[in-house]
């Protein structure tokens, strides 16, 4: 069996009373948390002037990761679906908003005066300074319920992120994803609702201390939103020609968003496919004209 947890149950029913209590009091998972966090922060590198910023922690929990965010002086809300984990976040009395909600919901439109309608994330446009989540964004990937389907679920959170972000601000997500088909349909869905930036890869060549971060910017892409380097073994950053090159073939950055879908363009039917039809219709009995020569030709424009 696997030991991905979203590969198990859905967030909400395996972080239960008793499973949100034991990840909370572990300390091998607070000491993790903490660090992802705080590589997190730096990754989005948001301007040393003393001022506090307005966070937004997705996937909080029961807020090990906002106690990080707390002690850089920074606001942060946070959002999770599992009810347990933020009655444990209550409990903890963190210093951060919390919200309980599916950051992926696609069905659920929440009236945003005087704003209109949004569905998501459900923020006020703009409002957001930057946002992180630590090993929550790849449980979209996942069907829990037949009205579910990964591509629109990521379509919807990652629309509903870049309206409440203001522009220019970073979002840094940390994520374990299951494949690089997994791990590029989330980036395809980042630049489609259109944020720039790509993956930073830490320590690419280790088996354990490998974390992968998606980086994006929201607004049109120039020289700020250049995707950062990832840390090495050294502690050093990793060049270009350090990282593998299954790393270089995901690293996409600087991307529009596209202003309207492209038209695909698909081939005409054939004669063996019409052959073939009919064959089929004949078999279930129906009438079915003979075939000749002039089966499948294609007609002049005019006569």
């Amino acid at each position: 069996m696997s030991n991905r947890p979203e590969l198990l149950a859905p967030p909400e029913i395996f972080y239960d009373d008793s499973e949100a209590r034991k990840y909370t009091s572990s300390s091998r998972i607070i000491d993790i948390q903490a660090r992802l966090s705080e590589r997190a922060l730096e990754l989005l590198a948001l301007s040393v002037d003393g001022i506090p910023r307005l966070l937004l922690d997705i996937g909080c929990g029961s807020g090990l990761s906002g106690e990080t965010l707390t002690e850089n002086g920074h606001q942060w809300i946070g959002l999770d679906v599992s009810q347990s984990m933020l009655n444990i976040a209550l409990e903890r009395e963190v210093e951060g908003d919390l919200l309980l909600g599916d950051m992926g919901q696609d069905a659920i439109f929440v009236p945003l005066w005087p704003y209109g309608w949004d569905k998501g994330l459900a923020l006020r446009p703009g409002i957001i300074d930057g946002a992180i989540s630590i090993s929550a964004v790849q449980w979209l990937c996942n069907a829990d319920k037949s009205s579910h389907e990964p591509r629109l679920r990521l379509k919807a959170f990652f629309g509903s992120l870049y309206r409440c972000l203001a522009r220019g601000a970073r979002a840094v997500f940390q994520v374990y994803p299951e494949n690089i088909a997994q791990r590029e349909l989330i980036l395809r869905s980042a630049m489609h609702a259109g944020f720039a930036g790509g993956v930073v890869i830490d320590y690419p060549h280790s088996t354990k201390s490998r974390k992968e971060y998606l980086v994006l910017t929201c607004g049109a892409p120039s020289i700020s939103t250049a995707v950062p380097r990832g840390t090495g073994e050294d502690g050093e950053s990793c060049s270009e020609d350090e990282s593998s090159e299954e790393n270089q073939t995901v690293c996409i950055s600087d991307r529009n968003r596209p202003k309207k879908k492209q038209k695909i363009t698909r081939k005409g039917k054939g004669r063996d496919w019409i052959f073939k039809k009919k064959e089929q219709l004949r078999r279930k009995g129906n009438t079915v004209p003979p075939d000749t020569r002039y089966t499948g030709r294609k007609r002049k424009a005019r006569f």
